[in-house]
């Protein structure tokens, strides 16, 4: 049976109505639940015959990091206050992945926003609609369709998604829904809950912490135009040959990089590297994706080693420069891409509610 959707109150219950589909066939999965494939099955066989000392050095590694972070993230800011250089590096070689969840709450500032705004999530999920609801229903199946967590149609992977990407829709009317956003809110639900990703979500795009960037979904997605530039720019000063060849081949970043942005990395990249970006990213990138420049082009898989290729970029000193781009990208068009106070005010609207 296909539900059909005739008005706002049958869109209101959507979530109830909908018929679950078919439980995917069990297929051998990765280590992050997608599934593998075909070609791809002997480096898994090497790490499970791996030795004794890496699982005991990835215990080892587990063990200082929950006492950096206490329990429920009760150390959190005092360690960070305390050792920031220790945060840094540790996080530089990755979060443990039991742990990657809340540290990345832990860092963005969501998990304040939680805790100042309960029953906010529940209120927007059950009931409240939106305009955007029938687009979110429809890009569904087409975020990390080959992740068990999101195949089942309708399943809980699928009502997860679609409840922080509703919930998200109307808490921001502005922004609404645009679809590079359910790989956002994907890669949140593979480390926490519906509520957790929401808020992370809200903290990431209204700027509870870091630069706002909503600016990649709003009207006219200027603060992805704004990377392009700061992007293209950067690739001739760095990688001048490469950024010479594209000016001859009339090939301008819109044409493979917008996608990289509006996901921001969580699609197009291995998703080992995905995750350690994202790391970085929440932890001490001010400006997002300022030194990811040699992550951007389609290297082979052997050359997207999350710990060959983030020392790299790492090495790579460009945050003056960058915003000097953006006041030359801002002077160019005439205007900011983020109006001054926007995100802040409605994240204290929501607190005061």
């Amino acid at each position: 049976m296909r539900m059909v959707i005739s008005d706002s109150e049958m869109e209101r219950k959507r979530v109830e109505e909908f018929e679950t589909g078919p439980v995917p066939a069990s297929k051998p999965v990765d280590r992050f639940g997608f599934v593998k494939k075909e070609s791809n099955n002997s480096p898994d066989i090497l790490n499970k015959s791996g030795s004794a000392n890496e699982q005991e050095r990835e215990e080892r590694r587990v063990r200082k990091w929950r006492k950096m972070i206490g329990v429920g993230g009760s150390d959190w800011k005092h360690y960070v206050r305390r050792k920031p250089h220790v945060v840094r590096r540790r996080i530089r070689k990755g979060i443990p992945d039991c742990l990657r969840g809340l540290v990345w709450q832990l860092i963005s500032g969501s998990r304040d926003l939680l805790l100042m705004n309960a029953g906010v999530y529940e209120q927007l999920v059950l009931y409240e609609t939106s305009s955007s609801e029938l687009d979110i229903i429809r890009d569904i199946s087409r975020t990390f369709p080959s992740h068990v967590f999101f195949q089942q149609r309708h399943g809980p992977g699928q009502r997860s998604l679609y409840n922080v990407l509703k919930a998200y829709s109307v808490y921001d009317r502005e922004v609404g829904y645009v679809q590079g956003m359910g790989f956002l809110a994907g890669l949140l639900l593979l480390y926490m809950s519906e509520e957790d990703a929401f808020w992370l979500l809200v903290a990431l795009l209204k700027g509870a912490v870091q630069a706002p960037m909503e600016g990649l979904y709003l009207v006219g997605l200027p603060l992805v135009q704004q990377y392009l530039f700061q992007f293209e720019q950067l690739v001739r000063e760095h990688l001048p040959k490469v950024g010479e060849h594209f000016s001859q081949e009339m090939i301008n970043p819109s044409m493979y990089a917008s996608q990289w942005f509006i996901t921001v990395f969580s699609y197009s990249f291995p998703f080992n590297l995905a995750l350690r970006i994202w790391d970085v990213f929440l932890y001490e990138i001010k400006l997002p994706f300022e030194k990811l420049i040699h992550a951007l082009r389609n290297f082979p898989d052997e050359a997207m080693d999350p710990d060959i290729l983030l020392p790299m970029a790492y090495s790579i000193k460009v945050s003056k420069r960058l915003e000097e781009l953006k006041k030359e990208y801002e002077k160019k068009n005439g205007k900011a891409v983020q109006p001054a106070g926007s995100s802040k005010e409605q994240l204290q609207d929501v607190k005061q509610k």
